[in-house]
């Protein structure tokens, strides 16, 4: 079973400074139908104007996972970590018993784009922790790298939750796969191109969710980036 969220129908804020489309409910968004899928709770297309972004503020219990796309995002916050993300990296922080952080535009004259990624943790109250690490395109392309998983494997970042995410880059006419456990399922967001996922047409923005499904197979149309993420 496939249900595909187009990108035209995710809530929207534009702050001027912030133009944010919401997959899922999202501060003064409420759809009951997207709520989250899963331990996937939120996901947020950001555009943030050069040289704003998003001052001191709190987290708990969440953990978040930050994927830029064209761009670089400053990032400071209150574990002592002061860091730029860029694209090929993926930043995650375990907001656990509590962190506050910014994230601003590093660039003067250009704009970031990335997604904002929260995710359910599997137990409350940990440590608050950091970690970020860098996926070149090599890694990416052609095929789905593994970025983030429970127990770090492949060198990916640890996040705590039973949750994996795969990053890809594929050229036109490339294609990607990956099985799916009985118990397992699956959300594709599409951050770049146009794609079909098990026959069905993703563009930019859009996202899908499956169940039931043996397997994902995602078949580009054209240059394009995505994550793929495996779910309990």
């Amino acid at each position: 079973m496939i249900n595909i969220r187009p990108a035209s129908e995710r809530g929207h804020a534009d702050h001027g400074w912030l133009d944010s489309h919401h997959t899922f409910s999202f501060a003064d968004y409420h759809d009951p139908a997207h709520q989250g899928f899963r331990a996937l709770r939120v996901i947020n297309e950001d555009r943030v104007q050069a040289g704003k972004g998003f001052g001191r503020h709190s987290h708990r219990d969440m953990e978040i996972v930050s994927y830029v796309i064209d761009g670089a995002l400053e990032h400071k916050d209150s574990l002592g970590t002061g860091s730029t993300i860029r694209p090929g990296d993926v930043q995650r922080m375990s907001a656990g018993s509590g962190v506050a952080h910014s994230e601003f535009n590093a660039s003067a004259s250009e704009p970031v784009h990335f997604l904002q990624i929260w995710l359910i943790p599997a137990q409350r109250g940990i440590e608050p922790s950091y970690e970020q690490k860098t996926f070149p395109p090599s890694e990416r392309r052609g095929h789905l790298r593994l970025v983030a998983s429970p127990d770090g494997r492949e060198e990916s970042v640890t996040i705590h939750t039973d949750a994996k995410i795969y990053a890809s880059l594929l050229a036109k006419g490339e294609s990607a796969s990956l099985p799916l456990a009985p118990d397992r399922h699956a959300w594709v967001q599409v951050a770049k191109g146009r794609v079909r996922v098990n026959g069905r047409e993703l563009a930019a923005g859009d996202g899908a969710a499956l169940s039931d499904e043996r397997s994902v197979t995602i078949e580009s149309e054209s240059d394009a980036e995505l994550l793929l993420f495996d779910l309990a």
